[in-house]
């Protein structure tokens, strides 16, 4: 009796695919010091481990919030107050910052939640402008001024973060230890039925899955997530802002995520450099970066229905189908 393999030929092709891309961009990571400034290298890794975790909650369970600058800037405050108030390590301020952002994440999630659709979205939003004007009036986050003059310190008592290779390479490995995370969550029987649920909620009900329990879990993970690329952005340009937790962030990780491509591993990650390199490309000329990260958006989803690497997949799947009728 023959055995089926677990995984279809086109999904492995694809699994291959992503495999190399990944194993494809970790080489460049590792080189891109070489030739790049290793603050904009940071900046672009902080943003795309943020873009990860928004799309492990809107591309693999459905849930689509504008309130995740909240566990972003949250864990920024966090973090900043935890290394230059209390005195802690850096591994360790960025502990509390995750610690405060998955916090962040069970409140804000188990009240959003409890609706669908618009209704869900726009509690995120309003949830996540209570927690702006909270950190606006807040005596630790200092209002306008933010916390600055963060620092660094030593990474486990020994490596001087200081040192902009030193800090690049934590942060990659950071990053690669977070996009490991995502891929192990995705891929596990918990991510399976995160995809179910995002593909047909009432199905889950009623093959006996706690949905409210899957999604809270999901969304507490992602918060917790975003909180660890808000931590590290907090260390790399040693202050935290209003910024982080304005509801324009929150829309900035949406556009990542969309035009690299949601249901991807690779996607955010490709989405994020973009507009990161957009925004630093753009930032001393005379044109207005938004409007022309907004013209490129919409070319993006006219042209690019599922994002960018999300259109290389779909094409790559279509091929294969093809020449396997062919066949």
């Amino acid at each position: 009796m023959q055995r089926t393999s677990a995984v279809s030929p086109p999904k492995r092709r694809l699994l291959n695919l992503e495999s190399a891309l990944i194993l494809f961009g970790i080489v460049l990571l590792v080189l891109a010091p070489l030739y790049f400034y290793p603050i904009f290298l940071m900046k672009v890794l902080c943003f795309a481990l943020f873009a990860c975790a928004f799309n492990l909650l809107l591309g693999y369970t459905g849930i689509l919030s504008f309130g995740h600058a909240a566990f972003f800037g949250g864990a920024a405050y966090f973090t900043a107050h935890a290394v230059k108030v209390w005195g802690l390590s850096p591994e360790l301020g960025i502990l509390v910052g995750v610690v405060g952002a998955a916090s962040l994440g069970l409140v804000i999630g188990f009240l959003a939640i409890r609706r669908q659709g618009i209704y869900s979205t726009m509690i995120t939003l309003a949830l996540s402008q209570m927690f702006f004007f909270f950190c606006l009036q807040a005596p630790f986050t200092h209002g306008e001024d933010g916390i600055q003059g963060i620092p660094r310190g030593r990474l486990l008592g020994l490596v001087d973060l200081t040192q902009p290779l030193a800090m690049y390479f934590f942060v990659l490995t950071v990053f690669l230890g977070g996009l490991f995370i995502i891929w192990r969550i995705i891929n596990s029987p918990f991510g399976m039925i995160l995809k179910s649920i995002r593909e047909n909620e009432n199905r889950a009900i009623s093959l006996g899955y706690s949905v409210f329990r899957y999604k809270l879990a999901a969304f507490v993970m992602s918060a917790a997530l975003a909180g660890l690329a808000g931590g590290l952005k907090a260390l790399v340009f040693q202050f935290a802002t209003l910024t982080d937790v304005s509801w324009q962030m929150s829309g900035e990780v949406v556009l990542m995520t969309l035009l690299g491509g949601i249901g991807t591993l690779v996607g955010p990650i490709f989405g994020a450099a973009l507009v990161t390199a957009l925004g630093n490309y753009f930032a001393t000329s005379e044109l207005p970066v938004t409007l022309l990260t907004g013209v490129i958006f919409m070319i993006c989803v006219l042209v690019f229905r599922r994002g960018i690497i999300g259109e290389l997949y779909a094409s790559r799947l279509g091929k294969k189908l093809e020449g396997k009728a062919d066949d």
